[in-house]
């Protein structure tokens, strides 16, 4: 860590208090011994390390039945998986998520895993429970939402002391599932299993997933929302995260009244105690004050709320979380305040979507169509109003001033553009940023509808040669610039003759900026259509599909000699309703 900055509180780089405030980390001298021993720990499943800080720290429903209620006064209910379980079945599983946990991989091989992991069969020291927390859907306050058919089973903690929760998504109904039956279907759950892991490998902040079981029981679910509700097969997910925790989960208390407002101090106190120490810690010699006007009032000191300094990281972790999904092209679909992660995590894949042909007002969303409020343009702003209403839930519960929610906000935008343009710059291989360049180049992929993944893929066969002919420009792009006419031609040539100015000045080598290039632009993405034919396939028992993606998305900047099938563009039956686009049925 950089030492405390000499400079007046004023002047003090912003980036330095980013870096004061990062994921806590044990002490260096400890860190190797640790990490020596954590390597050689694997655990069978009676020997995982539970512990149980949510429950025994935080407010509780006094009742642990699943009627349909609003649970007031309580972060959660006690509540048992009830899922009905007729030989289940493990679809799928993530070793690198195993490896988290400490947990043995041959633990996989049990005739008893699936049992397990469809809370069929208890597993030795949980104690389950599902969330109470509310949020703002579509941009309109919901109330009392909750874990509906998510139950957490608890927190493993592993040899390196990190902290992980454990929970089952389908395992049956709590007292927040309202009017449905707490239950998922195999097609949305394979979606989760594989966009955890998938974007995990892509480096982008997210919830993970340790396995995938069939329940052998079928589920209604009226996917189209068209009276005509079909019989799909049950599974349940095992999630994985450091922690669950959401804005809403804080909403709730404080929608309340001030009976309640205790509760939203209590569970911030718990965050910032178990997932971000560091902020607890912060020294007031660290002066991390910072001028918000022209006038002496307008200064936020951080080391003097606890509560400002976490507002702050939570801010610049959503905006850091967003600039990522725009550099890669995936769009969430659902931005509701109840969705968003306070440890800045992707967190509950529903109708999610990875772009295929550049298109800014892209939504995978069905419900989401009138207004595209989550389409993909939108979400750094949807990700700013989300921090607002966050921010407002503190202040309500009187733990930020005005003051302080504004300075998280215009830290968020900051933070958020900062950000992508450092995205943006690597993925053209360029060292600064060139808005005219990015933005023409955005314009040209928008006007032909072309591929986003494979088109960036392909920009770093461009080489830094001011001497190609003009009609060989375009040549390096030739497999992503389909059926484009002669005024497309020219434009795209005059991009890429401005591109080429630019790859001169940097001094950079074509190879080395090549393997930088394919560094940070995926050959290979989920795309639904992927996703579709793995469903498929599993719905008709052949699992070996969703196994195989798995794999393809484990090295997605790899280029995979005899995988470029997964590379390729969606084929006609992809746009057929259920795959490009997708409701919130799952």
């Amino acid at each position: 860590m950089d030492s405390p900055s000499p400079d007046p509180p004023s002047s003090l780089s912003v980036d330095s208090v980013a870096d004061r405030l990062k994921y806590q980390s044990l002490k260096e001298q400890d860190n190797d011994n640790i990490n020596n021993k954590s390597k050689n720990v694997k655990l069978s499943l009676e020997d995982l390390n539970w512990d149980h800080s949510f429950v025994r720290e935080l407010p509780g429903d006094p009742r642990s039945d699943s009627i349909p209620r609003q649970v007031l006064h309580a972060c959660y209910t006690k509540v048992l998986p009830s899922a009905e379980v007729e030989n289940p079945k493990l679809v799928a599983w993530s070793d690198s998520v195993a490896d988290l946990l400490d947990l043995d991989a041959k633990e996989f091989e049990r005739p008893d895993f699936p049992l397990k992991f469809s809370g069929a069969s208890p597993l030795a020291g949980a104690v389950p429970y599902a969330q109470c927390y509310g949020g703002h859907q579509f941009g309109t306050w919901a109330g009392q939402l909750g874990d509906g058919r998510a139950i957490t089973l608890g927190e493993i903690l592993n040899s390196k002391l990190e902290r992980w929760e454990v929970q089952l998504k389908g395992a049956g109904k709590t007292p927040y599932s309202r009017f449905a039956d707490g239950l998922a279907v195999l097609r949305s759950s394979i979606r989760e299993f594989l966009c955890s892991e998938a974007m995990h490998f892509l480096g982008i902040p997210t919830t993970r997933a340790l396995c995938l079981v069939t329940t052998g029981k079928f589920v209604a679910r009226d996917m189209f929302y068209d009276g005509n509700p079909k019989e799909e097969p049950g599974a349940i997910v095992c999630r994985v995260a450091q922690s669950f925790l959401r804005f809403g989960s804080f909403q709730i208390h404080a929608s309340r009244g001030e009976e309640d407002l205790g509760v939203v101090r209590a569970l911030a106190d718990y965050a910032i105690r178990h997932h971000f120490p560091r902020i607890e810690n912060i020294s007031k010699t660290e002066s991390l004050s910072f001028s918000t006007g022209d006038d002496d009032q307008s200064v936020v000191d951080l080391t003097s709320n606890k509560y400002a300094a976490w507002i702050v990281e939570i801010a610049e972790r959503t905006a850091s979380l967003v600039a990522k999904w725009q550099g890669v092209g995936f769009t969430h679909g659902v931005l509701n305040t109840d969705n968003m992660s306070i440890l800045g995590l992707t967190i509950d894949y529903g109708p999610f979507g990875f772009l295929d042909a550049f298109d800014p007002s892209y939504t995978p969303n069905t419900t989401d169509l009138p207004g595209r409020r989550y389409c993909f343009a939108n979400q750094p702003d949807i990700g700013l109003w989300n921090i607002a209403q966050f921010a407002s839930t503190l202040k309500a519960a009187h733990l930020i001033s005005d003051k302080e929610a504004n300075y998280a906000m215009e830290r968020y935008g900051t933070k958020f553009m900062d950000e992508y343009e450092a995205i943006m710059s690597q993925k053209v291989g360029l060292q600064k940023y060139n808005k005219q360049l990015v933005n023409k180049l955005l314009n040209n992929l928008a006007v032909d509808k072309v591929d986003y993944t494979n088109f960036f893929r392909s920009l770093s066969n461009i080489k830094a040669d001011p001497g190609i002919p003009e009609k060989e420009l375009l040549m390096p792009l030739k497999a992503v610039l389909l059926d484009i006419g002669k005024e497309r031609k020219e434009a795209w040539a005059s991009w890429v003759q401005s591109y080429i100015q630019e790859l001169v000045a940097s001094g950079i080598s074509d190879e080395e900026r090549k393997a930088s290039m394919d560094s940070v632009n995926p050959k290979y993405v989920l795309r639904n259509y992927l996703c579709q034919s793995a469903i498929d396939a599993a719905e008709l028992g052949d699992f070996g599909e969703v196994r195989r993606l798995l794999k393809v998305m484990e090295q997605p900047y790899d280029e995979q000699p005899g995988m470029e099938k997964y590379a390729r563009l969606p084929p006609a039956w992809a746009y057929r309703p259920g795959v490009c686009m997708l409701s919130c049925s799952s």
